[in-house]
């Protein structure tokens, strides 16, 4: 008998009934699944970041994938004699200025700013013009200005007007000066299309491949024949040249890289020189752009070349190699002995390339011996050999000096690691010091170069912030408490790029850096060459190893430079040498960039900048000016100086280089930053030439505010200021005598004399204003207005400043007739004026001397009305028609 057993009774749970039980098993199924599951990716990150990266078996993994140095030519194996490079320097040069004409299409076109770009990177003088419009003057007395000519785009200089491309080429012929020219790519494709005019026909929109120079041009200096750049050549629209004239030499060739045409082994001009043996011009002609990292090296040549030498770059380079954060690290990311004997190696090998090349280690000794035990082993190696590198202090506990605000402390801090130097035998007298992420150097902290001095006596360093780290072609030095500052490169390695399969854009990015790419150019347009790198970047893969022996070789393949090392000291001495005119700084604003913004101290704000400077000259009442908007509750002016009163004199003397932390003191912080009008009054600033570049470096938005008086008035009252205040020249020499000196008068009389004269040219000083600041940026006040109508005046200027709500002056200015002039209006009701020594009465000016300075000023008035129509002033001040009649002052 079978018995009958239902499946509820069995257990079994019906279709569409689930019994509790099984709903607890399956959740902890899922449970245990899902914990598995990231279990599993919880390994795979820790094996990955702790036993890949960073445990035993790290060296094993990534010695496959560890890059090593492939570069290969004659030149390295020395199976070829090295030829000289050629000195281009001629008698020509003599008749021309270093300095380069480039014509292009437009203002933005891209190879027309590339073409810029390398002249700036190599500090090559030049001028931008549109094609198509007149030519700009080209000689000077019996000098041509320019000393190479280059177009852009070769059709316009072929399709130029007659009379402008004849007077074009009579320049060229006269003074020997060359041409380079840039084939443009074109939609439709040219097949042996002849070039107007000449016995040259050209193909266009080719792919070609496998670029190689023409050894015996006498173009190649810089640049060393004898390799192929194997590959593709970037872009598929190539203009190559067939020449019908023996003045035609091929610079360059390539090959077809095209599955459209048979296979042609014949090379094809993509470069060609013209001796100029047809028309007389010499002339370099370019089939494509500077996309090809050859073509830069080529046109430096031809602008050598071309001007006979007057536009050739020294070939000596000088490279040091620093190496931040020796100590510094995370376990995983630091040099173990193998690391560190691969590190002594290859500095070997870079020595018989770059003599007395050494790597330069800046240490943090309080990270010593944090590593693993394998890494404390690479720590000890170092010390082991710390004679065969150089050293530097990078901070003891590798904090941004930025932060310190005790100068103490920060010099406490520096002992310490110096402490630790010398207790492990490494030298401390180097003069050289790079602090942890470029902080305090630009922008300065004062706290760190006075602790250097004190501790170190550091006596350079080094930054890639001065001004801004970007664009690369624009970073100087400069010099400052003694210190020199020089430019610091980057070579596209960081703290974080230390495997090869990690490398942003793969190890294709890396070689094309090298191989003719980013970090090769930092070293053939840069005579010092300081880069940073990190101690991570010499472990694991070794990317700093691979890259610098690479791109070292790889200059020594395709350059004549001839390479050297030194020490720092030596480099900052070579370098002001050069650039003598880089010690001074200008200081910038750190606001404007989010870099140094990150390395400023945070007791600093910009809030503490002035709005408006009022910029002067002298003697056009200035200090009535400053003492009238010190009445203006929402304005503020700088405090006093002890040496110069309510002036600071900042950007015009030698109060410039003690830094913007000197010049910030005398604005102190508040709680009502934003609404607060800060201004500074220096009148001393009109005229000074230096002054509106640094201004504007500093206080890019500012609004300037200037005084104008007839310039003869002007130059009077001065004298007699200075005759007050016992001046020995001008109470031995009338004003005549002083305004009529010679130029071989006494140096005392001289500086008188211009003082005297040179800022009453306003036109002249105005334009050097302009040139850095916009039009609506400034606000010329008519002196006379001020004096007579001092109300109406200043309301001018609160709507030029759009101050609200507008301050009512007129109930706090009254005139003193006593004094002759409007003074303030105090709470007892009573006038509070300027001293003794504003508002003198003198005796009045020689009817002759007024007239020859009506003679002297004259195309200066005449310059400044034509300045004030064009920046839309509807009026013109009286004193200023006066002056410019022969009306004879009483």
């Amino acid at each position: 008998m079978v018995m009958k057993i239902s499946a509820s009774e069995a257990g079994v749970p019906l279709l569409g009934a689930v019994g509790p039980r099984y709903v607890v098993k399956q959740a902890t199924v899922k449970r245990c699944v899902l914990a598995l599951l990231l279990v599993s990716i919880a390994s795979i990150f820790y094996y990955t970041y702790y036993i890949v990266s960073s445990g035993p078996l790290s060296s094993l993994i990534h010695r496959d994938t560890r890059p090593e140095p492939a570069i290969r030519c004659s030149t390295l194996r020395g199976a070829t004699r090295l030829p000289s490079a050629p000195d281009h320097r001629s008698e020509a040069r003599l008749r021309i200025d270093p300095k380069v004409l480039v014509f292009v299409e437009t203002l933005y076109s891209r190879l027309g700013r590339e073409i810029a770009e390398l002249l700036v990177y190599n500090r090559i003088k030049y001028k931008v013009e549109v094609a198509g419009k007149s030519l700009p003057v080209l000689t000077n007395l019996d000098k041509g200005r320019y000393g190479v000519l280059i177009f852009e785009n070769l059709n316009k200089y072929l399709q130029m007007d007659k009379w402008n491309r004849e007077l074009l080429d009579k320049y060229c012929r006269e003074y020997s000066v060359g041409i380079v020219g840039f084939a443009p790519p074109g939609e439709e494709s040219l097949v042996g299309a002849q070039l107007k005019g000449f016995p040259l026909f050209i193909h266009t929109n080719l792919r070609l491949k496998d670029a190689q120079l023409n050894a015996a041009s006498p173009i190649l200096r810089l640049t060393r024949s004898g390799e192929t750049a194997w590959g593709p050549l970037p872009g598929g629209d190539w203009t190559i040249f067939q020449a019908n004239h023996s003045t035609y030499e091929p610079l360059a060739w390539a090959y077809r890289d095209s599955l459209d045409y048979p296979a042609n082994k014949s090379p094809l001009a993509t470069v060609i020189q013209d001796h100029g043996r047809y028309d007389g011009i010499q002339r370099v002609l370019f089939g494509g752009g500077l996309r090809f990292w050859l073509h830069k090296l080529l046109l430096l040549d031809s602008l050598s070349y071309l001007s006979h030498g007057q536009l050739s770059l020294s070939l000596n380079r000088m490279i040091l190699v620093d190496v931040d954060d020796i100590f510094v690290g995370e376990k995983g990311t630091r040099l173990r002995k193998d690391d560190v004997m691969a590190l002594l190696a290859t500095q070997q090998r870079i020595q018989a390339l770059v003599p007395g090349f050494k790597f330069n280690l800046g240490f943090s000794g309080k990270y010593f011996h944090h590593g693993t035990a394998e890494e404390n082993l690479g720590d000890d190696m170092l010390l082991e050999n710390v004679d065969r590198f150089t050293w530097f202090s990078h901070m003891w506990n590798h904090q941004q000096p930025h932060l310190y605000e005790n100068v103490t402390h920060l010099q406490l801090d520096m002992a310490l690691n110096k402490q630790f130097a010398k207790d492990h035998g490494i030298p401390t007298g180097s003069g050289y010091s790079v602090s942890p992420h470029h902080s305090g150097v630009y922008p300065v902290h004062e706290g760190l170069y006075e602790a250097w001095k004190r501790v170190w006596n550091i006596k350079v360093t080094s930054t890639e912030e001065y001004p801004h780290l970007r664009p690369a072609r624009l970073r100087r030095g400069f010099i400052h408490r003694n210190i020199m500052v020089l430019p610091r490169q980057t070579c596209g390695l960081f703290t974080h790029t230390i495997f090869i399969e990690r490398y942003p854009g793969g190890r294709e990015k890396l070689d094309e850096s090298i191989q003719g790419g980013e970090l090769f150019q930092t070293i053939v347009y840069n005579p010092i060459n300081i880069f940073m790198t990190h101690m991570s970047n010499y472990g694991n893969d070794r990317l700093a190893l691979y890259t610098f022996e690479s791109v070292i070789k790889f200059i020594q393949c395709w350059t004549n430079l001839r390479l050297s090392s030194a020490p720092p000291l030596q480099l900052g001495e070579r370098y002001f040498q050069l650039y003598p005119e880089e010690a001074d700084p200008v200081w910038g604003n750190p606001c404007d960039d989010q870099r140094h913004q990150k390395i400023w101290s945070r007791n600093k704000t910009c809030d503490q900048l002035p709005r408006f400077l009022v910029i002067g000259p002298q003697k056009t009442g200035t200090t009535a000016l400053y003492t009238f908007l010190s009445i203006h509750p929402a304005i503020s002016s700088n405090l006093p100086s002890p040496d110069t009163f309510e002036e600071i004199q900042f950007f015009n003397g030698k109060n410039y280089y003690k830094g913007l932390d000197w010049y910030m003191s005398f604005f102190p912080a508040s709680k009502n930053e934003s609404s607060r009008y800060l201004f500074e009054k220096s009148a001393t600033y009109f005229d000074g030439e230096l002054v509106p570049r640094r201004a504007h470096a500093l206080l890019p938005r500012a609004k300037l505010i200037t005084i104008l008086l007839s310039p003869a008035r002007r130059a009077y009252s001065w004298y007699q200021h200075t005759r007050v205040h016992g001046d020995p020249i001008a109470n031995n020499y009338s004003f005549h005598a002083v305004i009529t000196a010679s130029d071989s008068a006494p140096k005392p009389l001289r500086d008188l004399r211009n003082r005297c004269l040179n800022p009453g040219k306003y036109a002249q000083h105005l334009e050097r204003w302009l040139s850095f600041y916009l039009p609506q940026q400034l606000h010329i006040i008519d002196g006379e207005q001020l004096r007579q109508n001092p109300v109406e005046t200043l309301h001018e200027l609160q709507r030029f400043l759009k101050i609200t709500p507008a301050f009512n002056y007129s109930s706090h200015l009254r005139y003193d007739p006593k004094k002759g002039f409007f003074c303030q209006v105090t709470n007892e009701d009573r006038t509070k004026c300027l001293g003794k020594s504003k508002g003198r009465q003198y005796p009045p000016m020689e009817d002759r001397s007024y007239k020859l300075l009506q003679r002297y000023y004259l195309s200066h008035n005449t310059a400044l009305v034509k300045l004030l129509k064009r920046l839309g002033s509807r009026t013109i001040p009286q004193w200023l028609k006066e002056d410019l009649t022969d009306t004879v002052m009483t």
